[in-house]
Formats: C-alpha cells, sequence, structure tokens
C-alpha cells in the first residue's frame, strides 16, 4: 500500500466512526514498513475522554502492538492536522512522519478550532487563563534526582 491508500483508510476510518457516534470526524493510521500496524479514530464523546483523538488511540495501540514507547520508522497518517496534543504525542512517540489530509483551519470551519489552544501555549503559564501555580517544588526536585541516580532507569 502506498500513501494515499494509507490516508484513505485514515479518512474511511473518520467517517465510518463518525457515523456509529463514537466522536468526532477524525481517523489514524501508523504504518511502519508499509504495513498499518494500528488504527485509531476519535472517541472522545463515545468513551467520555477528551483525550481520545484519533491520532493518541492510534498511537496507543501501536505502542502496545510493537511492545514498546518509541515509535521511530513509523509514519502517521491522519485525517486531519494534529491538533497541539497530538502533535506534541507525535513527536513524544517519535515517529519518523506525518501526513495529513484536513488543515487546522478545514476543522475550524466545523467548531474543532486549536488557535486558542495555540496561543495559550505561547504565554508563560502566569499569564494563561487556566490558572496556574507552582506548588512544593523543592519535594518534587527531590523526586527527579532520584530518578536521575537510578542506573537502572529508562531515558525517553
Amino acid at each position: 500500500m502506498g500513501h494515499e491508500e494509507h490516508m484513505r483508510r485514515a479518512i474511511a476510518l473518520s467517517r465510518e466512526k463518525m457515523r456509529d457516534d463514537e466522536g468526532g470526524p477524525f481517523g489514524a493510521v501508523i504504518v511502519r514498513d508499509g504495513v498499518i500496524i494500528a488504527e485509531g479514530w476519535n472517541q472522545v464523546t463515545g468513551h467520555n475522554d477528551p483525550t481520545a483523538h484519533g491520532e493518541i488511540v492510534a498511537i496507543r495501540e501501536a505502542c502496545r502492538a510493537l511492545g514498546t514507547f518509541s515509535l521511530e520508522g513509523c509514519t502517521i497518517y491522519t485525517s486531519c492536522e494534529p491538533c497541539p496534543m497530538c502533535l506534541a504525542a507525535i513527536y513524544w512517540s517519535r515517529i519518523d512522519r506525518v501526513f495529513y489530509a484536513n488543515t487546522a483551519a478545514d476543522a475550524a470551519t466545523i467548531g474543532f478550532d486549536d488557535e486558542r489552544l495555540y496561543r495559550e501555549l505561547a504565554l508563560p503559564p502566569d499569564a494563561r487563563s487556566l490558572p496556574s501555580e507552582r506548588l512544593l517544588a523543592a519535594e518534587a526536585r527531590a523526586v527527579f534526582d532520584e530518578w536521575l541516580a537510578d542506573p537502572d532507569r529508562v531515558p525517553y
């Protein structure tokens, strides 16, 4: 299968699962060596999980299937340009390449506007609309120091 066939599968998932009332019209597939190893679709409303975007679901499934937290060597095909949360997860998972169909601007026209999130993320924490306050920094830092000193830690 080629790029267009993988994207068609992501788009088909977005339509199929939207029609099944599982969530919004978003689908994703993760491919390694030309083979789909995981599929995901938006399950936000179907599972009452605001993090269950198609890309996140596909990443979770791919990691389970491969038994690793690193998806190096994989490509993700997603029916829409990833939101900030999904894009961050794609970076954290080390996926090699992203293909997308609809743009963030297209998503905004149907009520999925990520622009507010991008604006908020660019601000320092104390300037964001979501109140944030630092507490117990020294106690939390002690845990970080312990992790850093552990010779058996698994860096990621």
